[in-house]
């Protein structure tokens, strides 16, 4: 639960700087765009596999 929560805020932070950095334009959007959306995909995959993961180690089909 808190490795999701971490991923959550971890793509909440990158994807705020990459809307920042859009907007502002500039040397640092030239720089960095790619890399903030490369960042931002990874973690988000990180927080789809996590969650994934939780729910198959939750649900317990067999039970009744």
């Amino acid at each position: 639960m808190i490795g999701l929560t971490v991923a959550l805020a971890g793509v909440m932070v990158v994807l705020a700087t990459g809307i920042i950095s859009m907007a502002m334009g500039g040397r640092f959007n030239k720089r960095w765009a790619n890399k903030l959306m490369r960042m931002r995909v990874l973690l988000q995959g990180v927080a789809v596999a996590l969650l994934a993961a939780m729910m198959l180690l939750t649900v317990t089909p067999w039970s009744s």
